[in-house]
């Protein structure tokens, strides 16, 4: 199979990514969520196939803990989830999202996006 390139704009800003990193994991970079998440981010086994399928790469859930790769991933992920909104994503959108899936955008937010929203 060809390896797809998945070169794009940054859908994630650095303002997104650190409330983020603060509200999954406080800055862990080794932190270990209690349903299989994993790194400062928390990405879950599910998310590094769900980006491997769609862009072609070959990540693994045991590097998540280096946040380089980490944050990779996630960018990945929500730029393409973010497509099937219909609109331009909001930083709401992209934390819910990753917060709930795929869908997560369609949910009401509640306790999540304050807690991401004040960690801006």
């Amino acid at each position: 199979m060809k390896k797809r390139r998945y070169y794009r704009k940054r859908i994630m800003k650095a303002e997104l990514l650190a409330a983020l990193i603060a509200v999954e994991s406080g800055g862990n970079d080794l932190a270990r969520g209690r349903h299989g998440e994993l790194g400062a981010l928390q990405v879950r086994p599910c998310v590094v196939k769900d980006v491997n399928r769609i862009a072609g790469t070959h990540y693994r859930w045991a590097e998540m803990t280096n946040r380089a790769v980490a944050t990779k991933v996630a960018d990945l992920y929500l730029t393409h989830w973010a497509k099937r909104i219909g609109r331009p994503a909001t930083d709401r959108d992209l934390a819910l999202i990753w917060h709930h899936g795929p869908n997560g955008w369609k949910r009401s937010g509640g306790t999540y996006w304050k807690r991401v929203s004040a960690a801006k």
